[in-house]
């Protein structure tokens, strides 16, 4: 006889383990219904998107809140900034506190903020 006749005959069960709990799986889940596994499939790929849109308004909402738009109180320069931020500002490099929706210099303790006028020689004399 063929000495290798014997390693013809056998069969390779390897893989159906893996098959057959597959196989239970999908049975066990006809058994129950599939209608809440595609629900719930539903649902996870739904909520990613409505999350971002209610993310999206909400950021709206909070950048409508938060973000000022002012003029530098020293030069006049036009920008916009965060409230609550303490920056530079960026034509004269003037410090910059943002409170109340406005551009406030930030000064010393005890400095006096003026605003200096020209004053025409002839209206002295007058």
């Amino acid at each position: 006889m063929n000495q290798n006749f014997s390693r013809l005959a056998q069969i390779n069960l390897s893989g159906v383990g893996c098959w057959l709990t597959i196989l239970a799986f999908i049975i066990l889940l006809s058994a129950l219904g599939l209608g809440w596994v595609l629900n719930w499939i539903f649902i996870l790929i739904t909520l990613p998107f409505v999350f971002l849109f209610i993310g999206f308004f909400v950021l709206r909402w909070w950048v409508g809140r938060n973000v000022v738009q002012d003029e530098c109180p020293v030069c006049n320069y036009s920008f916009t900034a965060f409230n609550g931020l303490d920056l530079n500002c960026p034509n004269c490099n003037e410090s910059l506190l943002v409170e109340k929706g406005k551009f406030v210099r930030i000064t010393p303790p005890g400095t006096i903020d003026i605003e200096a006028i020209e004053v025409d020689v002839k209206q002295i004399g007058e």
